[in-house]
């Protein structure tokens, strides 16, 4: 923490922001209140730093539209934020980059685009024309922290630093003048979130490499290069089980569903009543409709047991995981 708060790495820091410009975030300060506003509260911003006590404010959400229709949910950081979270990549960066596989291009320093193409169409030519296609739906929304912070944790050992990081990812997101939290994913935007992706992909970069797979990576998208159709489809089960059980990734569909349903119950009678219907006992149905706790932790292993594949097909809904079992058999 000393060194991302060191006086030359935020003057970098600062240049850096400012040269990238960028709109608001939920504080309303604006880039050229930047430098005023840091003669005022730098030391006290700088000590709460080094004590520990800084805690980030919430991400602005802003949608941008997708060329398919959907869209994109970025979260902008105040300028403060911003600011932190560009020294600290400044301090991190040169510890993970150098180990990150060489297959790996994006949202890395020195690497681009019409890299990864070079590399693919030089696989191509080699005669691997089959292809793996894993574009992580939704990735940055549903980055587990914990198995994130584990990850950090391996390089960093500066407790000041990794609490930040957890700060980072739980500090939440401003919708419509309401704060939500955030107990997974980690918000576009922000200048430490293309590191901590990376971090976190790096475990198949590496998975892939041991097994002597050609592939490239440009952020969550991700190719692996095969010469045979069958041998394609074996490499798709291993790499969705690796995802689905390492890296915790597209394997919370149920839960979600859980999840909004619990809300639709509204009330703790509604949940406790909803509870017995489905078998839960009395004693266990009251301590759970009766909780406190937010929508996506009660509806979580008690429901799964209770809400199984027979109860969301009644509802008319199609198992996933079946639906991809017959997908993936060989024509």
């Amino acid at each position: 923490m000393e060194r991302v708060a060191a006086t030359d790495n935020m003057w970098a820091a600062l240049r850096r922001v400012e040269k990238n410009k960028g709109a608001a975030g939920v504080d309303g300060l604006k880039i050229a209140d930047l430098r005023p506003y840091l003669r005022l509260k730098w030391p006290g911003i700088r000590e709460q730093l080094l004590g520990g006590s800084y805690r980030p404010r919430p991400v602005r959400r802003v949608e941008i539209p997708k060329p398919d229709g959907g869209v994109r949910l970025l979260g902008v950081p105040t300028l403060l934020d911003r600011l932190i979270q560009q020294a600290m990549l400044q301090v991190l960066q040169p510890i993970f980059d150098p180990a990150f596989s060489d297959s790996s291009y994006g949202l890395r320093p020195g690497r681009k685009a019409h890299d990864a193409v070079g590399r693919a169409k030089r696989y191509l030519e080699e005669g691997l024309e089959w292809v793996v296609d894993t574009d992580l739906e939704k990735f940055f929304d549903r980055v587990n922290h914990d198995m994130l912070m584990a990850r950090v944790a391996r390089k960093v050992k500066d407790k000041l630093v990794l609490r930040l990081i957890r700060r980072y990812l739980e500090a939440g997101v401003m919708v419509d003048g309401v704060v939500m939290g955030t107990k997974e994913g980690t918000p576009q935007g922000g200048p430490l979130s293309p590191l901590l992706a990376n971090i976190l992909l790096d475990d198949l970069d590496k998975e892939l490499e041991s097994r002597g797979r050609r592939f490239v990576r440009y952020a969550d998208d991700r190719d692996i290069y095969v010469r045979t159709k069958k041998a394609g489809h074996r490499v798709m089960e291993s790499v969705t089980t690796f995802l689905e059980k390492r890296l915790k990734l597209n394997g919370w569909t149920r839960h979600r569903l859980q999840a909004c349903l619990w809300k639709q119950w509204k009330r703790a009678r509604t949940r406790v009543r909803e509870l017995r219907a489905l078998g839960v006992p009395d004693w266990l149905a009251c301590r759970i409709g009766g909780s406190r706790r937010g929508a996506w932790y009660s509806s979580g292993s008690l429901m799964n047991s209770a809400l199984g594949a027979a109860y969301w097909q009644a509802q008319g809904l199609i198992s996933l995981s079946s639906t991809y079992r017959e997908l993936r058999q060989p024509c």
